[in-house]
């Protein structure tokens, strides 16, 4: 699917110091209005992914939410998306990895998650990611600023150049208080892990609880040089 804008696009740039200083609502309302059925949003089902679900689900419900199902989720982060779709009357679409758990093994060996968790997340989310979002001009996210030094630098409107497509983060300049503050005054639900040291919940082979003084995403790979997936840097 082609896409109307660029990197280079001035009304992008434009549009995204315009919306700096606006609350994340503004930011979906402009998203929907410009891009319709080609927005879809994206969820892990974290704080912050259930905000925006519970939001959009206030402005458009029938934007589309996906989430790429990597079959190495907590059991608990299942019971969270069955929680949301009965709330929200929602079916969320489910993306899975070309290859299976058992696939992937004969291909790559047991565990590759353990030995090389950049090919893993190769397989079970980016290349997911790819082909979910070809069919989309726009896509948003819960990325925050004060996650991580590599999402500091995050607008809340640029153009995603790794997958070539607008990309929205209505929560950029949200703090962590302000999205419990949202999640506990509009009674959303959220990933219980969240309330046992796990801030930042991925596959529960590669992640584990954070202590306090800890980075939020420290319990990320622990043990790899590696902060991301491969979906936002």
């Amino acid at each position: 699917m082609s896409n109307c804008y660029s990197i280079h696009d001035e009304e992008l740039q434009l549009t995204a110091y315009r919306l700096e200083s606006r609350p994340p609502q503004d930011v979906l309302v402009w998203a929907i209005e410009h891009f319709g059925s080609s927005l879809v949003l994206a969820s892990s089902f974290g704080a912050e992914d259930v905000v925006l679900i519970d939001m959009l689900h206030k402005l458009a419900p029938t934007v589309p939410v996906f989430y790429l199902d990597t079959n190495k989720h907590f059991t608990e982060t299942y019971l969270t998306r069955d929680l949301l779709q009965e709330r929200y009357g929602a079916s969320f679409i489910q993306v899975l990895p070309l290859l299976t758990l058992e696939e992937q093994a004969l291909q790559y060996g047991d565990e590759l998650w353990r030995r090389e968790p950049n090919l893993c997340c190769q397989i079970r989310k980016v290349e997911p990611l790819e082909r979910i979002l070809a069919n989309y001009q726009a896509w948003i996210t819960g990325i925050r600023r004060e996650q991580s030094p590599t999402r500091a630098d995050a607008k809340k409107v640029e153009w995603d150049g790794k997958f070539n497509l607008v990309k929205f983060n209505p929560l950029a300049d949200w703090t962590q208080s302000q999205v419990w503050e949202y999640i506990h005054a509009h009674d959303v639900p959220y990933n219980p892990l969240h309330d046992n040291h796990y801030p930042s919940i991925g596959c529960s082979v590669c992640t584990r609880q954070v202590m306090p003084g800890e980075d939020q995403r420290a319990g990320r790979w622990a043990g790899f040089a590696k902060t991301e997936c491969g979906l936002h840097k």
